[in-house]
């Protein structure tokens, strides 16, 4: 098996708010991984008095751990179980019913001899290759079907489409969120490598059109995450003044990649 993982933040200055992690259970039988992207709370606050981070590292540690010691319990579950054990280690402190309550997105996949299962909540990106080359996108594109209006401020958004019917889901304080996932099971013999990554690093291909998604998994298997990193950094750089694909978003996002060749 071949793992790579890299994740850097999108400013030295500040924490990264992504969590990533290759699980492999003591008896060398198969492997998980789980990718979150911490969503980077508006400025008046969030209810809580833990950062994203905080968030990011206990519910993805979670999630590393349920999906290597429980491999029987379908991920859906095991994102359930991660979800309210993280809840309950701030429930007494902080308002989790706060819309900005600590979230994020979430990839997790499993693997055996047998059969690859995944899990894709919100707008981080799965992509499968079979071993004839074709890659598959796995995505949760609620969040790219809403209308623009609904976005247009925080609190707009908050009220009206976060972690509502209709609009969109991420991983907050609510376990139940976890049935809205995007999930799937197939055989490992249709799975030659895969790949997850964070919106910060599907950039390359959603943001800056440098290549569809075959292209986007060529260059990472090809090159390595960290060269795909490294070229989303220097079309951020390009773009920093004219701002013809970044209009409104961050110039620089935490970005993270996991390669697996199974």
């Amino acid at each position: 098996m071949r793992t790579e993982l890299v994740s850097e933040p999108g400013d030295r200055e500040r924490p990264n708010e992504d969590f990533a992690s290759v699980g492999l259970p003591a008896a060398g039988q198969g492997g998980s991984l789980v990718v979150l992207d911490g969503v980077t709370p508006p400025r008046d606050g969030t209810g809580c008095l833990h950062s994203v981070p905080w968030y990011t590292a206990r519910l993805g540690g979670a999630l590393t751990e349920l999906t290597v010691s429980l491999p029987d319990i379908p991920l859906v579950e095991a994102l359930s179980l991660a979800i309210a054990r993280t809840a309950s280690a701030h429930s007494e402190t902080c308002d989790l019913s706060h819309p900005r309550t600590p979230q994020a997105t979430v990839v997790t996949v499993r693997w055996t001899a047998e059969q690859v299962e995944y899990l894709v909540l919100s707008d981080s990106a799965l992509l499968l290759q079979a071993p004839d080359g074709l890659v598959t996108p796995v995505l949760d594109d609620r969040l790219d079907r809403l209308p623009r209006t609904s976005l247009t401020s925080d609190a707009l958004a908050d009220a009206t489409v976060r972690n509502k019917e209709g609009g969109f889901f991420t991983a907050a304080a609510d376990p139940t969120v976890a049935a809205r996932a995007v999930t799937g099971t197939v055989p490992r013999s249709e799975v030659r490598a895969l790949a997850a990554l964070t919106d910060g690093a599907t950039r390359w291909t959603e943001k800056f059109r440098e290549g569809d998604w075959t292209a986007l998994f060529t260059y990472v298997r090809k090159n390595g995450p960290q060269a795909l990193i490294d070229q989303v950094r220097r079309l951020e750089h390009a773009d920093a003044q004219e701002r013809t694909y970044l209009r409104r978003g961050k110039t620089h996002d935490d970005a993270t990649v996991v390669y697996v060749e199974p």
